[in-house]
Parts: structure tokens; sequence; C-alpha cells
């Protein structure tokens, strides 16, 4: 054996290492940092305002401009679970980690509110990214992100839902955010949805409230393997263990 050879090898290899790892962001080179948000819902009862809140973590990595196989892409990583809304009648309502047209909002509800930055900014989404991160204070969701590029103006909002029996994750249905009162009855009503960057902890135990919920981290709600496009499937089809908890329960 040619321990010389060999150990050529080995600092080459190292060498290759530390340049993907670099290219990656795992050096420290990334200058996206992780942030926190509190995102809490306020709603009015007959019985008076009730809110609940929850800590997100957003985690945002940007690949270098010479990373295999996509330079320049953009990747994020949510850890947090839904807001859960105590209401007098006994009944819970959630606001999840995704809207009813975005699986992701979690991950860009406090970069959409960021000013943009001007247009000569030559790395615009760096820009945005710092603008996220000054931004102070407890903010209001609008009720409509605007019109953007080919996207139409669609619902700021996380999406909303409740359980007829929170022990039977079948029993799910959609709440409309304009009109609690279908679902809950008279003096119901959403007062606002915030959200404000925080340090404080990863909100976590959502699990306690819905013990079914760490089994279906494979499945939908309806216990489908998948999402189905039948017509006629129920609205349990549409969600999964993911918008309700990410990077906590199960490792995922």
């Amino acid at each position: 054996m040619d321990i010389r050879r060999n150990s050529g090898w080995r600092i080459v290899g190292a060498v290759l290492a530390v340049a993907i790892l670099a290219g990656c962001g795992f050096l420290g080179l990334d200058p996206t940092p992780d942030y926190r948000y509190r995102l809490t819902v306020e709603v009015d009862t007959p019985q008076g305002l009730r809110s609940g809140s929850s800590v997100i973590e957003v985690e945002t990595d940007v690949a270098s401009a010479t990373t295999i196989p996509s330079p320049g892409s953009v990747s994020h990583r949510v850890r947090g679970e839904a807001v859960a809304v105590d209401l007098p009648d006994g009944r819970t309502l959630f606001a999840l980690l995704r809207s009813g047209t975005d699986a992701d909002w979690a991950s860009r509800v406090m970069s959409m509110l960021a000013p943009d930055p001007p247009d000569d900014v030559e790395d615009r989404f760096q820009a945005r990214f710092d603008n996220l991160l000054a931004l102070e204070g407890k903010l209001t969701l609008p009720r409509m992100w605007p019109p953007v590029g080919h996207l139409e103006e669609r619902s700021a909002y996380p999406m909303l839902v409740t359980f007829g029996d929170i022990a039977v994750p079948t029993s799910v249905t959609e709440v409309d955010p304009d009109d609690l009162a279908a679902t809950f009855g008279e003096d119901y009503a959403l007062r606002r949805i915030t959200v404000e960057l925080t340090d404080a902890p990863v909100t976590t135990g959502i699990e306690k409230r819905l013990g079914w919920l760490p089994n279906y981290f494979d499945k939908m709600l309806d216990g489908r393997r998948l999402h189905s496009f039948d017509e006629d499937a129920p609205f349990a089809n549409e969600l999964s263990q993911g918008d309700f908890s990410r990077g906590i329960l199960n490792g995922l």
C-alpha cells in the first residue's frame, strides 16, 4: 500500500468536502440566520375575546452559485405547530402551518410582510431577507396578498379548521375566516391574526390536544397514504400531520 498516495487522496477529499460544505452554507457563510415569530389568532366570542399563539422557527438556506445541482436555490425548514384557540363552547379553532393555496405558508409569511428592496439592489432576495429581520412589533396580517407576477390575489391567512370531535381526525372541517358564526354560532368572529419576531422558544405540545397526531406522519387525516384528487374525497384527505406540526413529532 502506498501510504503517501492514500494520504494525498485524503487531503484532496477533505478539500472537496470543505468546498461542498461552503457551497451549501454549512460553514457559516449563509447570510440568512434562523428566525422565530409568534403567530397569534384573536377571536371575538359571546364571552369575550379568546386568543391563542404559537412560536414558529424558520431556517432559510441559500445555496451558493457553485452548488450542484441547484445553484442559488432557496430552501426552508419550519419547526413549530399550529395555533390553538380554545373557545367557550368547548371547541378549538386551529390556525394551521399552511394556507388554502400554499402548503409552505408558515415559511413565507414574514417574507411577504417585508418591504420590497429598491429595484437597483443587486441581491434582491438578501435585501428582502434583511428587511424581514428588521421588522419590529406586532404586525396584523392583511386579509389578502396583492397580485404579483403570475399569482392572483390570494388569502394571506393560514387555513383555519376545527373538529366535530377532537378525538376523531376525520371530523375535521374548514372554517371560513370571514364567517366564524357559520361554524361556531352567533357572535363568533375573527378579530385579527398577527405575527411578531421573537426570541421565545418554539411552541410544542400539540399532541396533548390531538393524541392521534403522531400516528399520521405517513398518511392523510382520512387514513389514505396520499392526497387524492378525487372530487368526492373528504376534506380530511387535504390535511396531514405536517399541517399541524413540523420538525417536532416523529423527527419530521
